[in-house]
């Protein structure tokens, strides 16, 4: 290919495949890097990939899977290397875009998902409804935005890692989720750990990371 250089060593060498970030690519450059990774890997993997250009895509490779809320494609999956699930928790519906990116990621690296939607803080019955199931996962994912506060009262909670993504929903001071990671930065919730605003791609990543070392430490 003359625009892109994969790197399909990357399995071997950390436990994942390269994933192709799909905004900004055109459709070819996105068919060509999936193509060579799934050739190279025997599956493959993209996120951020515009509505408009999936239609493209998915004629070129047909077996290809789009989930349109949380922009992701695949070609294929990692076989599960372990039966531990991974909570991921949203603080409101809006968040549903970030959380699907994770839960898509998950899924494509052999993860089982438990997912818990819409029970923020503003009407915290609906977590303390919940919280004995979520404390059964072995990594929390929370996803939020407005003021960030839920991953701080789940994160008081849970003894398992807690994974902090900070979404754009929310009014003006929200500051395009600018406020709510400088809320789960600050958080007096001892570990978290925060990644970029909207970046549910990562978070996935980040408790793969916690999940696939345990599993293959000796």
């Amino acid at each position: 290919m003359h625009h892109s250089t994969v790197d399909p060593e990357r399995l071997a060498r950390q436990g994942f495949p390269e994933v192709v970030y799909c905004q900004s690519k055109t459709a070819e450059q996105v068919t060509d890097n999936l193509r060579a990774l799934a050739a190279a890997n025997g599956r493959a993997f993209g996120t951020r990939l515009p509505a408009d250009l999936a239609e493209a895509v998915l004629a070129a490779l047909p077996d290809a899977v789009y989930e349109p809320l949380g922009r992701t494609i695949s070609l294929g999956a990692m076989p599960p290397e372990n039966a531990r699930a991974i909570a991921i928790v949203t603080a409101g519906t809006s968040d549903l875009p970030i959380a699907e990116e994770a839960a898509a990621t998950l899924a494509f690296l052999g993860h089982p998902v438990l997912r818990f939607n819409d029970i923020g803080v503003a009407g915290i019955h609906r977590l303390h409804a919940r919280i004995d199931e979520i404390r059964n996962a072995s990594v929390v994912i929370v996803v939020a935005g407005m003021e960030g506060a839920l991953p701080s009262v789940i994160g008081g909670l849970v003894a398992a890692p807690l994974i902090a993504v900070p979404t754009s929903v929310g009014y003006g001071a929200a500051f395009e989720g600018l406020a709510a990671l400088l809320g789960m930065l600050n958080s007096c919730a001892a570990g978290l750990t925060v990644v970029n605003i909207d970046n549910g791609f990562g978070a996935a990543m980040a408790a793969h990371r916690i999940l696939h070392s345990t599993h293959t430490s000796p």
